[in-house]
């Protein structure tokens, strides 16, 4: 990846490139159906799903959940070719401006996240994840927030993989603060961070509003080691991203990610900030 320069991922409209692969994903599912001389609705009833569901899945409308996937391979006898397809269709979940990051991700030996907004994904609670999806303009229709969410709780996977990999978040107070959802909901989000901060591998870090000196001006930032390649960066804003794989790019964003670090409260003073703050809810 070294060398390969600034690279501006898709911004189409969601879901515009992934419509083609669930379109093909549904037409498999179809013939498979056929040669077992099942109908729609015979198969939805093997499979436990709604025959709607079934229906919309062939016709590339809906994105199977893993299960489906899974049941569908065994009942259909599709010799684990639908079963093959399932990590591309998950993929087909995320939003197109995330999606060459969220493979990246899933391969991560190291990740750093730099947040002044939300809290980064990873992080994030299923309440918190759906108010903050909830929030988008143009507002997201509730299938696609549903989706959304819940490829969003997959990707925390990561942290039951085995060797863990290393990571390290830096959140600004003011995301802590915050209520996005509610009082409840922020609640709930403070503890998960508490959670997730006494793993071994996990440093989260809390930057005080009133720093005078802070190297995240320029907004946030992610970087990405993944297992047998060279560290990136990843920049997204208004719905539009950039993976940035050029040496020295991803070398000075480090640099500026160490200083944040530095400039930032101590991991064991960051789980008692947040403790406090929880404490004020």
């Amino acid at each position: 990846m070294a060398g390969s320069g600034r690279t501006g991922l898709p911004q189409l409209p969601d879901g515009e490139d992934s419509g083609t692969f669930l379109k093909s994903f549904g037409r498999q599912v179809k013939l498979f159906r056929e040669r077992a001389g099942l109908t729609q609705p015979e198969l939805a009833a093997r499979l436990l799903y709604g025959p709607d569901l079934i229906g919309s899945v062939e016709q590339g409308k809906r994105i199977p959940k893993p299960e489906l996937i899974d049941k569908a391979d065994e009942v259909l006898d599709a010799g684990g070719i639908l079963r093959a397809m399932k990590g591309e269709v998950a993929r087909a979940r995320y939003p197109a401006f995330f999606r060459d990051a969220a493979k990246l991700e899933a391969l991560a030996i190291e990740l750093c996240s730099y947040d002044s907004q939300v809290i980064y994904g990873l992080l994030q609670t299923e309440e918190y994840a759906r108010a903050v999806l909830s929030m988008r303009r143009p507002m997201l229709d509730e299938e696609t927030i549903e989706e959304r969410v819940a490829a969003r709780m997959a990707r925390q996977d990561i942290f039951a993989r085995k060797p863990a990999p290393l990571m390290s978040f830096v959140i600004e107070e003011a995301v802590l603060q915050r209520p996005l959802g509610g009082r409840r909901v922020l609640r709930e989000q403070l503890e998960q961070l508490l959670l997730v901060g006494q793993k071994r591998n996990v440093e989260i870090q809390v930057m005080p509003t009133d720093r005078e000196d802070h190297a995240g001006a320029d907004g946030p930032l992610v970087l990405i080691t993944p297992n047998g390649g060279e560290q990136v960066a990843y920049l997204e804003t208004q719905g539009r991203s950039n993976l940035i794989t050029h040496r020295d790019e991803v070398r000075a964003m480090a640099a500026r990610y160490g200083i944040i670090r530095s400039q930032a409260l101590p991991p064991r003073e960051s789980l008692a900030f947040i403790e406090k703050s929880l404490g004020g809810l």
